[in-house]
């Protein structure tokens, strides 16, 4: 297995191309410190070229649209590629928030209610979508984007039916809007690692706050008690493993007291520079950012090696 080499997969053609090179450098610079490897950027919709079934672990950084949906694991799997991280069918179910938070839900983790329809021919009115939610206080978000794109949070009636009306086309989700402590637990093989608390100063965690320097704090490990900890890391394992997921994933509740906590999503590809969410969840745990990719890339170093180690037909 001399001949093994970590392929990093970055940019991408979502939204979000810009966070995944600034991934996908980082998981790249900290990977090379173990194995042979190269980073490659991804601009179209298609596997790159250059990869070798027999030699390649590819650990991709790709967020977004054919990067966490399953559109490149389901050509890596056709191609008999290996990859680190959550399979083509986990990682389509995760991208959709409403059948992630009912595949959640089957295992015991609470969740709120939802609305989902698509823009513009399905748009619900304001005064229905009230009714069906019990609040004017609603979140507007895509069904299936990450990274907060396309987050409205209108406050009243006339609000709620103004961000309606201008919604982009696509698939969107709406939800009561729950206000409490933003918690996110990364979850590696399995087991949860650290809670980490997010503090966005504007008070929103969206886009802004998300990738602009300053604007949130985050405190890791999160100031619980515990028990609330606890409940919060085996709610996590519980909704990993509910919804398929393999090797590594980060999931994010919302906290309204010590007893009731939400689930708002899982991320099946999250950021990965050390300062992001899941590197920072590790370092909770004990795991430096060099670390947690050699972790998070051993079970598909293995895995190559035991297809390679297989007779073959």
């Amino acid at each position: 297995m001399n001949d093994l080499r970590i392929t990093v997969l970055a940019g991408g053609v979502s939204s979000e191309r810009e966070v995944s090179l600034g991934s996908g450098a980082a998981s790249a610079s900290a990977l090379a410190r173990h194995w042979p490897t190269r980073l490659v950027d991804v601009t179209a919709a298609a596997l790159p070229p250059g990869l070798d079934a027999r030699r390649d672990v590819i650990f991709s950084t790709l967020h977004g649209t054919f990067g966490e949906d399953g559109g490149m694991q389901a050509l890596l799997d056709s191609a008999g590629i290996v990859y680190a991280g959550c399979d083509a069918a986990s990682s389509a179910l995760t991208m959709d928030k409403a059948a992630t938070k009912r595949a959640a839900a089957g295992a015991g983790v609470r969740v709120a209610a939802d609305i989902t329809f698509s823009a513009p021919g399905q748009t619900p009115a304001a005064d229905s979508l009230i009714a069906a939610l019990g609040t004017e206080r609603v979140v507007l978000k895509p069904n299936d984007q990450g990274s907060s794109v396309g987050l409205a949070l209108p406050e009243d009636r006339a609000a709620l039916a103004a961000a309606l009306a201008t919604l982009a086309p696509g698939n969107w989700i709406a939800e009561p809007r729950l206000v409490g402590r933003e918690l996110s637990v990364g979850v590696l093989d399995g087991a949860a690692l650290g809670v980490v608390e997010i503090r966005p100063r504007s008070g929103v965690y969206d886009f802004a706050s998300k990738y602009t320097k300053g604007a949130t704090e985050y405190l890791a490990p999160a100031p619980l008690d515990g028990r609330t900890s606890d409940a919060v890391r085996a709610a996590a394992a519980r909704a990993f493993a509910a919804c398929g997921c393999r090797d590594y994933a980060r999931v994010d509740f919302i906290l309204i007291s010590p007893e009731a906590f939400y689930l708002l999503e899982i991320n099946t590809l999250p950021g990965m520079k050390e300062t992001s969410l899941l590197p920072m969840s590790a370092r909770c745990a004990g795991l430096d950012f060099a670390g947690l990719v050699e972790r998070l890339v051993g079970p598909a170093v293995r895995r190559l090696k035991e297809t390679r180690l297989s007779p073959r037909p």
